[in-house]
């Protein structure tokens, strides 16, 4: 069994392993061109240094031994690609292996909204090639291709070696990805003349590109009649096979066992099944069910004693009798409150997050939801979205409130942050109080949070802009409050600011804590954002080319959750694949987009 999956950059180990694997294909396969494989790891660390953005897939098997890739080299002002090498390794030939590649080739493409996809295959003239062993696998490559409908173009001068070269030149083909339109003369031209200009740039002079260009004179563009079957059969029949999703959403079932159930409470259950069904709708995520994972990653950012308190007070209440905080001493480490009910406020900022005996076995699942998403991230997964319920982002090292009990955000980032330095954005209306609490004395992760201010926002005590940090950790937390009505340009220009201290960082990861009570309309929260606004953060933030893993914070109205949610991610999906736009079109919102 394989799986095939996109490696975006070879930063994470796993990925870098990856990419030399490709390498070593690569050089068993095009020996002629083997210091091509070189330049692999620039063209997917630096997109559109070279002119296009370069999309690396690869077939896999369960111990992450590669079989085989495909590189595409991606144009998207004109929404098409060429399929530059695609190989397997010489020990795993057949199976179907070549075929999966291809047909997950064509599926991303889909995906990405493409127009087509171009290739180049030597040519099966016994005329142009000599060599018997050459021609049978240029011919067999050909066959190939055939059989999913895609044939060289004639009629131009693509075929016209480069300068004095004996060598044969390549036939230009063209898969239309099942949209069946013909190949109009004017895009292949801008096609064209991209493939030669950007490619081979180092290699033809323009009036070499022109003459190749205007050898495009069909309109339509023609092709070579089957030479290798009968076509009226049809195409091949694309393989029940697919492309894994460089998105995962992640969810648990036993936060539904948290449902406090008094009035006005509503961080409520119907949260996560709201966001879960919307999501679903937008064809980007692989659902993953949480794993299960011990205490030693709470206790690593949380300290014992308060661990201790949450698990013991909740085991022994009734599920009918919740402790609401009530009573909140001045804290003296060595003089905790002895009663349950007074020290809880020892513990809480708050009078109304309560504790039952449900609320730690919810947090502690809320803690496996993130923590599987850092695994799906370290695993190489580009975008990880941890649907956390409860929250966590107000719990802070000994303290939890604003319904949050763990910190999930703050515990998948400190374990992230053994394989690199994270960077934590919090874009919740509310101030992440607790996340600058556990990092700010630490300089391996930037923490900053875009908020409403704390003198008209919850939690009032914290997220004043001359909070930096402390000891190495001074200057790296930053807090960006915003007033009370702030409206989209506000709020993309503290995003942009965000952005800004990400970049000049330099994180190998990060994590965003995502409250959807930014959207007007929010019973917590009084900004006047809209899905529009939502989008394009998720735009920018997808820009900025990192491994992604959002946590869920707040948002508590469901319809808000619903348009949201993906909006964000969406958004993000184009952040990705280049298609930015930010600061935003005023229309963006009214426009049908493909992620």
């Amino acid at each position: 069994m394989f799986r095939i999956r996109r490696v975006h950059s070879p930063a994470l180990p796993v990925d870098r392993d990856r990419v030399e694997q490709v390498q070593g294909i690569f050089r068993a396969n095009f020996g002629a061109v083997a210091d091509y494989a070189a330049k692999i790891p620039d063209m997917l660390e630096h997109p559109f240094k070279y002119g296009y953005r370069a999309a690396l897939l690869v077939s896999e098997t369960s111990s992450r031994r590669v079989t085989g890739f495909s590189l595409l080299l991606e144009f998207p002002e004109i929404q098409s690609a060429l399929l530059d090498f695609m190989a397997t390794a010489p020990q795993t030939r057949g199976g179907g292996l070549g075929s999966a590649l291809y047909e997950a080739t064509r599926e991303y493409l889909v995906d990405q909204g493409s127009r087509g996809m171009y290739m180049e295959v030597l040519p099966d003239d016994p005329a142009l090639v000599k060599d018997p062993k050459i021609l049978e696998q240029n011919r067999r490559r050909l066959q190939f291709y055939e059989r999913y409908g895609v044939r060289p173009i004639v009629g131009t001068s693509y075929e016209t070696p480069i300068g004095d070269s004996s060598v044969a030149a390549p036939c230009l083909l063209f898969d239309d990805l099942g949209r069946g339109k013909p190949l109009r003369r004017a895009e292949a031209r801008t096609a064209v003349r991209l493939i030669l200009e950007r490619k081979y740039g180092h290699l033809v002079d323009a009036e070499y590109v022109r003459r190749v260009v205007e050898s495009f004179a069909d309109d339509p563009v023609r092709f070579r009649e089957p030479r290798y079957g009968d076509e009226k059969n049809g195409a091949k029949e694309t393989a029940a096979f697919h492309l894994m999703k460089s998105f995962a959403a992640i969810v648990g079932e036993r936060h539904q066992m948290h449902h406090v159930r008094d009035r006005g409470y509503v961080e409520r259950p119907a949260r996560v099944t709201a966001i879960q069904d919307a999501i679903s709708r937008t064809n980007l995520f692989a659902f993953v069910p949480a794993r299960r994972f011990g205490e030693g990653a709470i206790r690593a950012v949380h300290d014992g004693d308060f661990v201790n308190y949450l698990k013991a007070v909740c085991e022994g209440l009734d599920t009918k009798q919740p402790v609401y905080p009530y009573v909140f001493p001045i804290r003296r480490a060595n003089r905790p409150p002895r009663e349950k009910a007074v020290r809880a406020g020892y513990f809480c900022i708050d009078t109304f997050t309560p504790l039952d005996r449900n609320a730690y076995e919810a947090a502690r699942a809320a803690v496996d939801v993130a923590m599987t998403a850092g695994d799906e991230i370290l695993g190489g997964r580009r975008v990880a979205y941890a649907l956390c319920r409860p929250p966590g982002h107000h719990a802070g090292k000994r303290s939890f409130g604003g319904f949050c009990y763990f910190n999930n955000a703050a515990i998948v980032a400190n374990r992230l942050s053994r394989e690199g330095r994270v960077a934590v954005l919090d874009i919740d209306y509310h101030h992440g109080n607790g996340t600058q609490d556990i990092f700010f004395a630490r300089d391996d992760v930037l923490t900053i949070s875009i908020h409403g201010h704390p003198n008209i926002a919850y939690p009032y005590f914290s997220g004043f802009a001359d909070e930096v940090g402390e000891g190495p950790g001074k200057g790296f937390n930053r807090n960006l409050p915003l007033p009370e009505l702030a409206d989209e340009k506000a709020y993309l220009e503290a995003v942009e600011k965000a952005a800004a201290l990400i970049e000049r960082f330099r994180p190998a990861f990060l994590v965003a804590s995502l409250g959807l009570d930014t959207i007007k309309g929010d019973p917590t929260g009084s900004f006047v954002l809209t899905p529009a606004t939502i989008r394009q953060v998720g735009r920018r933030l997808g820009a900025l080319n990192l491994p992604l893993l959002v946590v869920q914070e707040g948002g508590y109205s469901l319809r808000n959750l619903r348009r949201g949610a993906p909006a964000f991610f969406l958004g993000v999906a184009q952040g990705l694949s280049g298609k930015q736009d930010f600061p935003p079109n005023r229309n963006a919102g009214h426009r049908k987009e493909s992620p």
